[in-house]
């Protein structure tokens, strides 16, 4: 069936503009070719669609039924042109972008409002979890991720913003309490938050200005897996927290948190973002991807390296 579709289309035509003569003008398709197409689609159907002569032209009782549900068929097909056409012209339509929950709470809070202001027709469907998604098996069309490494896969194209660095930090409050570390070393005896809930015994590995790079065994006195949370406990007084600039900047700021040995730092990971290869990226998906590449980009310029 679907190898007759353009036989449908001419068959159409000639019956909507009364003829072969007026067919042609209106599509330049050669009426030989019309005809050709015209008696290829009754042979297929096994009907007459059409009775002509040299003279008169005639659509039969079968052709008109025909007429009318080929007619369907052009007005659907010409929708679905309409609907790309504006979809290509105008960013609109569903989004859906993975970030992991901390960015949701922090960069993203800051920088959707304007996405969504400036692109009034675009609606965003958000994944948040720290779980590494598949894209094209989940449908996703963009993804936002911190990891140590890159993704291999050759159908996603990956846009690299830098290096997330974390600082072990903590309330003034606690430093006053327990005193504050001069040195590496001196982590072992203090009251640390941990991200990893796997070993109650853990080693972090610090980097120094200088370059040089110090192993430490700690002890963790609570282990979780959700960095918003740390955060707010080292704020309360709870213990030392290795997190992630992004996370701390405003606390820092604040001076909720304060650095702890600040000359030290480890890498979190590389800050990068993730969407499949193919060709046809809809408008709002690539001005999501442009949106986002600008608008962390000047976050990198305050938080990575």
């Amino acid at each position: 069936m679907f190898s007759h579709l353009d036989d449908y289309y001419c068959f159409a035509m000639v019956v909507e503009h009364g003829g072969f003569s007026a067919a042609e003008r209106a599509t330049d398709i050669p009426k030989s070719k019309l005809s050709r197409r015209i008696q290829k689609l009754e042979e297929y159907l096994n009907i007459r669609l059409i009775h002509r002569n040299s003279r008169q032209f005639s659509v039969t009782d079968m052709g008109m039924q025909v007429y009318e549900r080929a007619k369907v068929m052009i007005e659907a097909a010409k929708s679905a042109e309409d609907l790309v056409q504006n979809l290509s012209d105008t960013p609109r339509g569903t989004v859906k972008l993975s970030i992991p929950t901390s960015m949701a709470q922090n960069e993203f809070t800051k920088i959707l409002p304007e996405f969504l202001n400036r692109y009034p027709e675009v609606r965003l469907q958000l994944v948040i979890s720290n779980r590494r998604v598949d894209l094209i098996n989940e449908g996703i069309d963009l993804a936002v991720r911190v990891r140590t490494q890159l993704d291999e896969d050759s159908n996603l194209i990956i846009r690299r913003f830098g290096i997330s660095e974390q600082h072990l930090c903590a309330s003034q409050a606690y430093l006053n309490q327990y005193g504050t570390p001069s040195t590496p070393e001196e982590l072992e005896t203090h009251r640390i938050l941990s991200m990893s809930d796997q070993f109650i015994q853990q080693s972090i590995e610090l980097k120094c200005t200088d370059g040089s790079l110090e192993k430490v065994q700690i002890q963790p006195v609570l282990l979780g897996s959700d960095l918003i949370m740390l955060a707010e406990l080292a704020a309360k007084d709870c213990g030392i927290a290795l997190l992630p600039d992004s996370v701390t900047t405003d606390k820092i700021a604040s001076g909720e948190l304060v650095y702890v040995l600040p000359d030290y730092h480890a890498q979190h990971g590389i800050f990068h973002m993730v969407y499949p290869s193919r060709k046809g990226i809809l408008p709002a998906v690539r001005v999501l991807i442009d949106f986002l590449a600008e608008k962390l980009t000047e976050e990198c310029e305050i938080v990575l390296t």
